[in-house]
C-alpha cells in the first residue's frame, strides 16, 4: 500500500489532522466532510485551563495571568461574573469589607466599579469625591451597582491579556467530557451551546470554577453533595440523616423599576394560577401562600411582616423590599438621568425550591429553570396586579420590567443564582465546629468566640452561615459564624492532582457552605487558586506538596501576603476601627 494512500495529513490552525485509516477509499467528498469534523475538535493548550466565569474563574485567571501564565477560560453565558453579573446578584458583604476581610484585588475591584461609576455616569457633584459611593444604596450591602458595570470593569482587566495572546476566552462553552489518566485530567472537552461546536481544551492544570461543579463528574474527581447527617459531620445543625438531594433553593433574578401613572403590566405568566396560590410544604412551616408580604423569619422561622412600596412612602418601620436590592438610586444622579430607582428582585418569594439541577439531565435542567422563570415573572405579575398596597388598593401596574439590566431578551438572568454545588471530597473538610459561632462554643477549648485556625491559610472572609429553604424541603437555617480562615486542604481534592475547585464546590459541608459562598470569598479562593497554580508551575511543586511541606507552604503563603490576601483577620481592637 502507497503510504500517502493510506495517511493523508492537513494542517488547520496549527492542529494536524490525520485522515484514519477507516477513510481509505472514501470519496473525496467524504473524506473532506470527516475532516470537517475533525477541524471541530480544535485542540487548544494553555498552562492553566480555568471551566466557568464566575468570580472564582475570573480572579483565578487574573492571578494567574499576573503570574505571566498562558490561561484558556471558559464561560457558558456571553457574560463574565457569576452571580455578581450574569445571575444578577448585589455584592453580599461583611462591616469591615471597605479595609479588610478579602483580597486586595477584589477591593481593587470594588473601587474600579465606583472609579467607573464617577468617570462615565452623570452623579451629583457633592458624590463625586466621596470614597464609599453606593451608587443603590440599598440596604443589603454597603455597595449596590448594575450587573452591566461590574462587567465592564470585568472586561477592561482581562483586556491586556486578551489582547497579548495569554488569555483565550471563550464564551458560549460548556464542558461535556474529559479524559483522565489514574489521578490526573488530561484534557476537557467544551461544546459551544448554540453551534455544537467541539474544542479540547489541554492544560497542566485545570481548575473547576462551574456553578454546579460540572468538572467533577467528568473526571471521576470524588465529590458530595446535598445535607451530610450528624454522624457524617458531628455538626450541630446537621440533620440525623443525610439526604444527598437535599440543596438549596436557586433564584432566577430579575430588575424593575416604577413609573407611577403607567402601565407596564406584562402578560399573564402561564404558570400564574399555580404560583399563585402555592403554599411551600415545607418541614419547618412556613407562614402562608409564597406570593405574600410574609416569609419566615430566617434565625426563628416565626411570621415575619415585609412590606412592598415603590415610593416609600407607606412602610413605615416594616421592611421595604423595594429597596432591599436597589441597584439604582435615582437621587444620587443628576436630575433626568433616571425617571426611577431600579430594584433587584433576589427575595425570599422567587426562591425556586421545586427542583435540584445538581445532577439532573439537559432536559430537566432546562425544566427546573423554566420553573424558576415562571415563579419570577408570577411575583412580577402579583405584585403589578395583586400585591396590597399601604392606602388599600392592589398592584402596582407602573412597575416595569427591566430587560435591558440584564441583558436577555425575556428580562430575566441569564443564569439562575445558585447557592450550592457539587463538594470535593477534600483533604481537609470545613465544619460547623469550626465556623460556627454556637457548635463553636461547645466544642473549642480555648477562644470559644474564634473560629478554628487553619495553619494553612489561603485567605479569609466572613459571612453568616445563610441556608435558603431547600429540595429536601427544609427551611431556613440561619445562624452566627465566626470571622473565619480558608484552609488550602479545603481546595485540595483527595485523589486528583491536577484538578482544583474555585467556587461553591470546595471542601465546605452543606452547612457551611452557607458562609464560604458568597462574593468576596468566592474572589479570594478563585485568587488563592491561580496563584498556587502559579507557584506550582514555577517551582515544580504539586499544589499537595506545598501544604505537606511546611517550609514550602511557609513560602507561598509569604507570597500570598505580598500580593495582598490575608491569612489571619485583624485583632478585634483594630477591627472596631474599621466596621462600618
Amino acid at each position: 500500500m502507497v503510504r500517502r494512500n493510506f495517511l493523508k495529513t492537513i494542517s488547520a490552525g496549527g492542529v494536524l489532522l490525520i485522515t484514519p485509516p477507516g477513510l481509505h477509499g472514501m470519496t473525496e467528498t467524504n473524506a473532506m466532510k470527516r475532516v470537517s469534523l475533525l477541524q471541530h475538535n480544535e485542540i487548544l493548550t494553555a498552562d492553566i485551563v480555568i471551566i466557568g466565569g464566575g468570580l472564582g474563574g475570573v480572579a483565578s485567571a487574573l492571578s494567574s495571568l499576573r503570574n505571566g501564565k498562558k490561561v484558556i477560560l471558559t464561560e457558558e453565558t456571553d457574560w463574565l461574573g457569576g452571580q455578581l453579573t450574569q445571575q444578577g446578584v448585589p455584592p453580599d458583604e461583611h462591616p469591615w469589607i471597605e479595609h479588610t476581610g478579602s483580597t486586595k484585588t477584589y477591593r481593587n475591584f470594588r473601587h474600579r466599579i465606583r472609579d467607573y461609576y464617577k468617570r462615565n455616569y452623570p452623579l451629583k457633584e457633592h458624590l463625586r469625591d466621596i470614597p464609599y459611593l453606593n451608587p443603590g444604596n440599598a440596604s443589603v450591602s454597603r455597595f449596590c451597582h448594575e450587573p452591566r458595570v461590574a462587567l465592564a470593569v470585568i472586561n477592561e482587566l482581562l483586556a491586556p491579556y486578551i489582547s497579548s495572546g495569554r488569555l483565550t476566552l471563550l464564551y458560549r462553552y460548556k464542558a461535556v467530557k474529559s479524559t483522565t489518566r489514574e489521578d490526573r485530567v488530561e484534557d476537557v472537552t467544551v461544546k459551544n451551546i448554540l453551534t455544537g461546536d467541539s474544542k479540547i481544551l489541554k492544560g497542566q492544570y485545570f481548575v473547576d470554577a462551574t456553578e454546579l461543579g460540572d468538572l467533577l463528574p467528568l473526571t471521576g474527581t470524588e465529590f458530595v453533595t446535598g445535607s451530610e447527617s450528624q454522624k457524617d459531620t458531628g455538626e450541630l445543625h446537621a440533620p440525623q440523616e443525610a439526604d444527598p438531594a437535599n440543596v438549596q433553593a436557586f433564584t432566577v433574578c430579575f430588575a424593575m423599576d416604577y413609573l407611577p401613572g403607567e402601565n407596564h403590566v406584562i402578560p399573564r405568566p402561564k404558570d400564574y394560577p399555580f404560583w399563585r396560590n402555592f403554599t411551600p410544604q415545607l418541614k419547618q412551616p412556613w407562614p402562608g401562600k409564597l406570593l405574600d408580604l410574609h416569609y419566615s423569619n430566617p434565625r426563628t422561622l416565626e411570621r415575619r411582616e415585609l412590606c412592598f412600596d415603590p415610593t416609600e412612602k407607606g412602610c413605615g418601620n416594616i421592611f421595604n423590599l423595594w429597596s432591599y436590592r436597589r441597584i439604582a438610586d435615582k437621587n444620587n444622579f443628576e436630575e433626568g438621568t433616571y425617571r426611577s430607582d431600579i430594584s433587584l428582585v433576589n427575595w425570599p418569594q422567587n426562591d425556586y425550591f421545586l427542583g435540584n439541577l445538581i445532577g439532573a439531565s439537559n432536559r430537566e435542567f432546562h425544566s427546573y429553570v423554566e420553573g424558576g422563570k415562571q415563579l419570577s415573572l408570577s411575583l412580577l405579575y402579583w405584585l403589578q396586579t395583586e400585591a396590597p398596597r399601604h392606602d388599600g388598593g392592589k398592584g402596582w401596574p407602573g412597575l416595569r420590567l427591566r430587560k435591558d439590566i440584564l441583558g436577555s431578551d425575556d428580562g430575566l438572568a441569564k443564569y439562575p443564582y445558585v447557592r450550592e454545588s457539587r463538594r470535593i471530597k477534600s483533604l481537609f473538610t470545613v465544619t460547623e465546629q469550626h465556623v460556627g459561632k454556637e457548635n463553636r462554643a461547645l466544642v473549642a477549648t480555648t477562644d470559644k468566640d474564634r473560629a478554628a485556625f487553619f495553619h494553612d491559610s489561603v485567605g479569609i472572609g466572613y459571612y453568616p452561615i445563610d441556608l435558603h429553604p431547600s429540595t429536601g424541603m427544609q427551611n431556613y437555617i440561619d445562624m452566627d459564624a465566626l470571622r473565619f480562615q480558608i484552609p488550602l486542604g479545603a481546595l485540595l481534592p483527595i485523589r486528583m492532582k491536577n484538578l482544583i475547585p474555585a467556587n461553591k464546590n470546595i471542601g465546605t459541608t452543606h452547612i457551611t457552605n452557607g458562609c464560604y459562598r458568597l462574593h468576596p470569598v468566592e474572589w479570594n479562593i478563585g485568587e488563592a487558586v491561580g496563584e498556587l497554580l502559579s507557584f506550582s508551575l514555577d517551582n515544580r511543586h504539586t499544589p499537595h506538596q506545598i501544604r505537606e511541606q511546611q517550609a514550602i507552604l511557609s513560602d507561598f503563603q509569604s507570597l500570598l501576603r505580598s500580593r495582598g490576601i490575608e491569612s489571619e483577620w485583624p485583632s478585634d481592637e483594630e477591627l472596631e476601627k474599621m466596621k462600618y
